[in-house]
């Protein structure tokens, strides 16, 4: 659905910038692993493209709100930060496909990087729920771009930090502690948001463990809906034949061996519509 929200408070996590918005029909509708895509530069603006935005936390206040998650790299999103209190933001959402949950009680690690780890927050609230054990592994280029670290740390029965530059927790990157955290907690299922060749990775070590991996794609989103067919990516179906699949409305929650990785900015010879397409994936 589409709605006009009112900001309600603007703050900064370490690197990031964070926006609470009250969306009461958003709020409502909203699962683990939903995007909202939002306007940025205003009616007059030249930036006709929507910025595809995190969901952090949902909260009933005020009939519903979201707190979006970002950093601001471009023209869109420093417009973005710029927002105060009872600024109005255009929003689309709840967007995508969600995380899926386990039917019973399992061991879960949820690995993060950078701000793909705000989205996580939620689903590990869900997990809860569902009496489910939980663990984080969250990591960044250094301390301030670690997200979420003293609230993982809160509700998780562990939290493994890592830094690239070693600031903070362990010197290197969230794959480099996964599989001891997998084998320390005995984990039944991994859920990753990370950049893609963090989910790459992480995704090679739950095949390793032979457990199944939940991953949440960070791909370039020009409209969040289905229409642009700019995020597509080479995903293999149920019945073993690639096709080109849109993040934002087939996913961007994928199943992580479903996703040819390594073909991501392509269109496989073999894919769906190819030249030579629908041959089944053979690994």
């Amino acid at each position: 659905m589409q709605v006009t929200g009112t900001v309600l408070t603007t703050r900064r996590v370490d690197a990031y910038h964070a926006l609470t918005v009250v969306a009461p029909g958003i709020a409502e509708r909203y699962r683990p692993g939903h995007f909202v895509s939002v306007a940025v530069g205003g009616a007059q603006t030249s930036m006709v493209t929507r910025r595809a935005l995190s969901i952090h936390d949902v909260k009933s206040d005020y009939g519903g709100t979201v707190e979006l998650v970002f950093t601001a790299r471009g023209p869109g999103t420093a417009w973005l930060a710029e927002r105060r209190a009872r600024d109005t933001l255009d929003l689309v959402g709840p967007l995508g496909r969600p995380f899926p949950l386990p039917r019973d009680p399992v061991h879960c690690v949820l690995v993060g990087s950078e701000y793909g780890s705000a989205l996580l927050f939620p689903l590990a609230d869900a997990l809860l729920a569902r009496g489910c054990r939980v663990d984080f592994v969250l990591g960044g280029t250094g301390a301030e771009r670690v997200f979420g670290a003293m609230r993982a740390r809160r509700i998780a029965q562990t939290t493994t930090l890592t830094t690239e530059d070693g600031s903070l927790g362990l010197r290197g990157k969230v794959t480099d502690a996964l599989p001891s955290v997998i084998t320390d907690t005995r984990a039944d299922a991994v859920y990753a948001c990370a950049p893609m060749e963090t989910l790459r990775a992480v995704t090679a070590v739950g095949m390793e463990f032979d457990i199944p991996v939940q991953v949440a794609v960070e791909e370039s989103m020009a409209c969040g809906i289905g229409v642009c067919m700019t995020c597509v990516l080479p995903v293999i179906g149920d019945d073993g034949v690639t096709r080109m699949v849109r993040a934002c409305a087939e996913g961007p929650v994928f199943r992580g061996e479903r996703v040819r990785f390594e073909d991501v900015g392509t269109i496989p010879f073999d894919a769906l519509g190819a030249p030579g397409g629908g041959a089944r994936h053979v690994s």
